[in-house]
């Protein structure tokens, strides 16, 4: 890490401070509960929660000012930026120190050289919940005495840092709600907005800080409207729509749609996306609005508002909403190939933003899942596993997965629910890992050796045998516990890439992940099945390819916006990618492509092609069609059947596979 991204830091950390001592009102008794993590009696950990917009950020930003004027030294992580690993945490964390940490005790003997007091506040803590058991578990226990923590989550706590042994005492949950009249008037004020117009504009946003923001804009010089008793993620929306409605400039109108599909707004991303706008000007009027901030990974424009304009764009311009994402797939792929490895994360996250389909969205973010904790398993564990693996396996089932409890239980992680119970367990473990004994011991680890000698890794690859997943009551059918072991499970996906290149696992029951599995990319291996007390273990294998996890979500997400990894369209370079060349198109020619690539498998009139490719200010016939066309299908080569002719009509797109 360089003295620069500290430097960088350090810059946004004050433009986070000045932009919260000028919009920042009320919250006094909140600051206080968080000024109590200064005193040596006070919790070690505060874990402040409240939903989308209630202020959060401004609050942490607020009080890290105060506290930093009283001597104690806050580090403010946005967890948006962590990759949700050990690893990846302990690369945030040193970056405020200009260092690499090879280890936790690396990071302890850092914030021990701090004096007086370390708070470590980490905001967005709902894109970080891949890593809690961890925090909770190894990390927060082991820091020095001076140091602690603020946690802000959209949702409460799991229960586990209520019920969890050693937390009494220690750990504070603090909710947000919205703002008081009074604080809320003086938010407004600082706002701009006439005193004369406060308690009608504080009607409309009921004391919500994001709504009054938007409400000081949208309504300070205008009638408000009568819907102060909607809820409050309605009022947001029809603010938000009155906000847009109030933009006279037309060049930030048009770089806040593309830029509400990103996770985070760069200016390579908006020069992409944006092909008549300078991106460097664009940037600059999206980073003046009152719902957007800047940090050293781009511009944030606030999730509330992102969601309002997104959701208008997809169901108005599904065409407009489709094309901007494709251009983002582009430009992230580009930028992916030459990343360095402690970026991985930044563009994995930015994929994932991307997806839209609900089998991989609950893949990586399972409903449910918040209500357990998954922890390592301890010895005490035991008795537990065991009692719950026979009541759901055979005796020889049994008898093959208790064996790698007495061989391997490092290789189980153990589900808890709010009262610490043990209701259910995955074992999970990187092939080169196995110990021999297993391979002997254990009839469905010795068929995926099996496979793996039929199949090898390259030298620097692994693997990893998800053994078994159980629940106490679903066995190891879908149900949020599952969900809980596979959102755990996504943590290693992260940890182990780029070595990363295959997942074993094995089922009884097919049937209900079929669909899932499917889109995942998981593979029946029928050669690789065991007959275990007469019942059938089927094997599936997902494959993640040579580029490891980040190929895998590249290729979920083109295949959701329609591009193969054969082709593609790259909007900025005004090329088709094809079998890992690029062909230049004329305007024309990638113009007329990526109409008919929208609409892949229908038929498109030349009519259509004239009035909406050409335009309606050109008049055209339709031989100048054919002529794009054939000189197309010219580069296109051996694959110019993409483009087939509907006979007296016009043409039609059709994916090459």
């Amino acid at each position: 890490m360089s003295a620069t991204s500290v430097e960088q830091h350090r810059v946004f950390e004050a433009v986070a401070a000045e932009e919260a001592s000028r919009t920042f009102a009320g919250r006094q008794r909140e600051l206080l509960l968080l000024f109590e993590t200064l005193s040596d009696s006070g919790p070690a950990v505060v874990y402040l929660h409240g939903i989308a917009g209630i202020g959060k950020s401004r609050l942490i930003a607020a009080f890290a000012e105060h506290a930093a004027e009283a001597g104690a030294a806050v580090i403010v992580l946005d967890c948006r930026s962590i990759e949700p690993t050990e690893h990846g945490f302990l690369r945030a964390l040193a970056s405020r120190f200009g260092k690499k940490f090879a280890s936790t005790d690396d990071a302890f003997k850092s914030l021990a050289s701090i004096d007086p007091r370390v708070v470590i506040a980490l905001d967005h803590y709902e894109v970080l919940r891949l890593l809690d058991s961890w925090l909770r578990q190894t990390f927060i226990p082991r820091l020095p005495s001076k140091v602690r923590l603020i946690l802000a989550d959209r949702e409460p706590p799991v229960p586990a840092w209520v019920a969890a042994p050693g937390w009494h005492g220690l750990f504070r949950a603090v909710e947000l709600d919205a703002l008081p009249p009074l604080d809320a008037a003086s938010l407004l004020t600082a706002l701009g907005v006439p005193e004369s117009s406060v308690l009608r504009v504080n009607r409309v946003a009921q004391g919500h800080p994001l709504a009054l923001t938007l409400a000081a804009s949208a309504l300070a010089n205008r009638q408000a409207p009568a819907f102060e008793d909607l809820a409050i993620h309605r009022v947001i929306h029809e603010l938000t729509q009155l906000y847009l409605a109030e933009i006279a400039d037309p060049i930030t109108r048009q770089a806040l749609e593309p830029a509400c599909e990103l996770r985070r707004v760069t200016v390579s991303l908006l020069r992409a996306m944006l092909t008549d706008i300078p991106p460097q000007e664009a940037f600059s009027r999206l980073r003046s609005l009152p719902f957007v901030y800047i940090d050293v990974d781009g511009l944030h424009i606030h999730d509330a508002v992102k969601q309002v304009i997104a959701a208008e764009m997809r169901s108005t311009d599904p065409s407009k909403y489709l094309n901007y994402r494709r251009a983002a797939w582009s430009q992230l792929q580009k930028e992916l190939a030459s990343a360095p490895t402690a970026d991985l994360w930044r563009y994995t996250a930015d994929m994932l933003y991307l997806l839209e389909n609900p089998v991989i969205r609950e893949a990586f973010f399972p409903v449910g899942a918040k209500l357990f904790s998954v922890d390592p398993a301890c010895p005490q564990d035991g008795e537990p596993v065991r009692r719950i693996c026979e009541g759901h396996e055979g005796a020889k089932a049994a008898k093959a997965l208790w064996a790698w409890w007495m061989e391997a239980p490092e290789t189980f992680s153990v589900v808890r629910d709010a009262n610490g119970k043990v209701v259910g367990f995955y074992c999970l473990c990187e092939s080169r890992n196995l110990p021999d004994s297993l391979g002997r011991q254990d009839p469905v680890a010795r068929q995926w050796l099996a496979e793996l000698r039929r199949h090898p890794l390259a030298n620097q690859e692994t693997a990893l045998f998800l053994r078994r997943w159980l629940s106490e009551e679903e066995g190891e059918q879908i149900s949020p516990i599952q969900a809980a072991s596979w959102l755990d499970i996504k943590r290693t996906y992260l940890m182990l890439r780029p070595r990363l290149r295959r997942v074993y696992l094995t089922l009884q029951d097919i049937g209900p992940y079929a669909a899932v599995a499917q889109t995942l990319g998981f593979v029946p291996q029928p050669d690789a099945n065991v007959e275990l007390d007469g019942n059938t273990y089927h094997t599936a294998v997902l494959d993640f390819g040579p580029s490891s996890v980040d190929g895998w979500l590249s290729r979920l997400v083109a295949a959701e916006l329609g591009v193969t990894a054969g082709e593609m369209l790259d909007v900025e370079a005004r090329e088709l990618v094809l079998d890992g060349f690029r062909i230049q198109l004329t305007r024309l020619e990638f113009a007329l492509l990526s109409y008919l690539r929208e609409r892949a498998g229908q038929a498109v009139a030349r009519e259509d092609l004239i009035r909406d490719v050409w335009g309606h200010k050109y008049d055209v016939g339709s031989n100048v069609v054919d002529a794009v066309v054939k000189g197309l299908r010219k580069k296109l080569g051996s694959h110019s059947e993409m483009i087939q002719t509907v006979a007296g009509y016009g043409y039609k797109f059709k994916n090459s596979h």
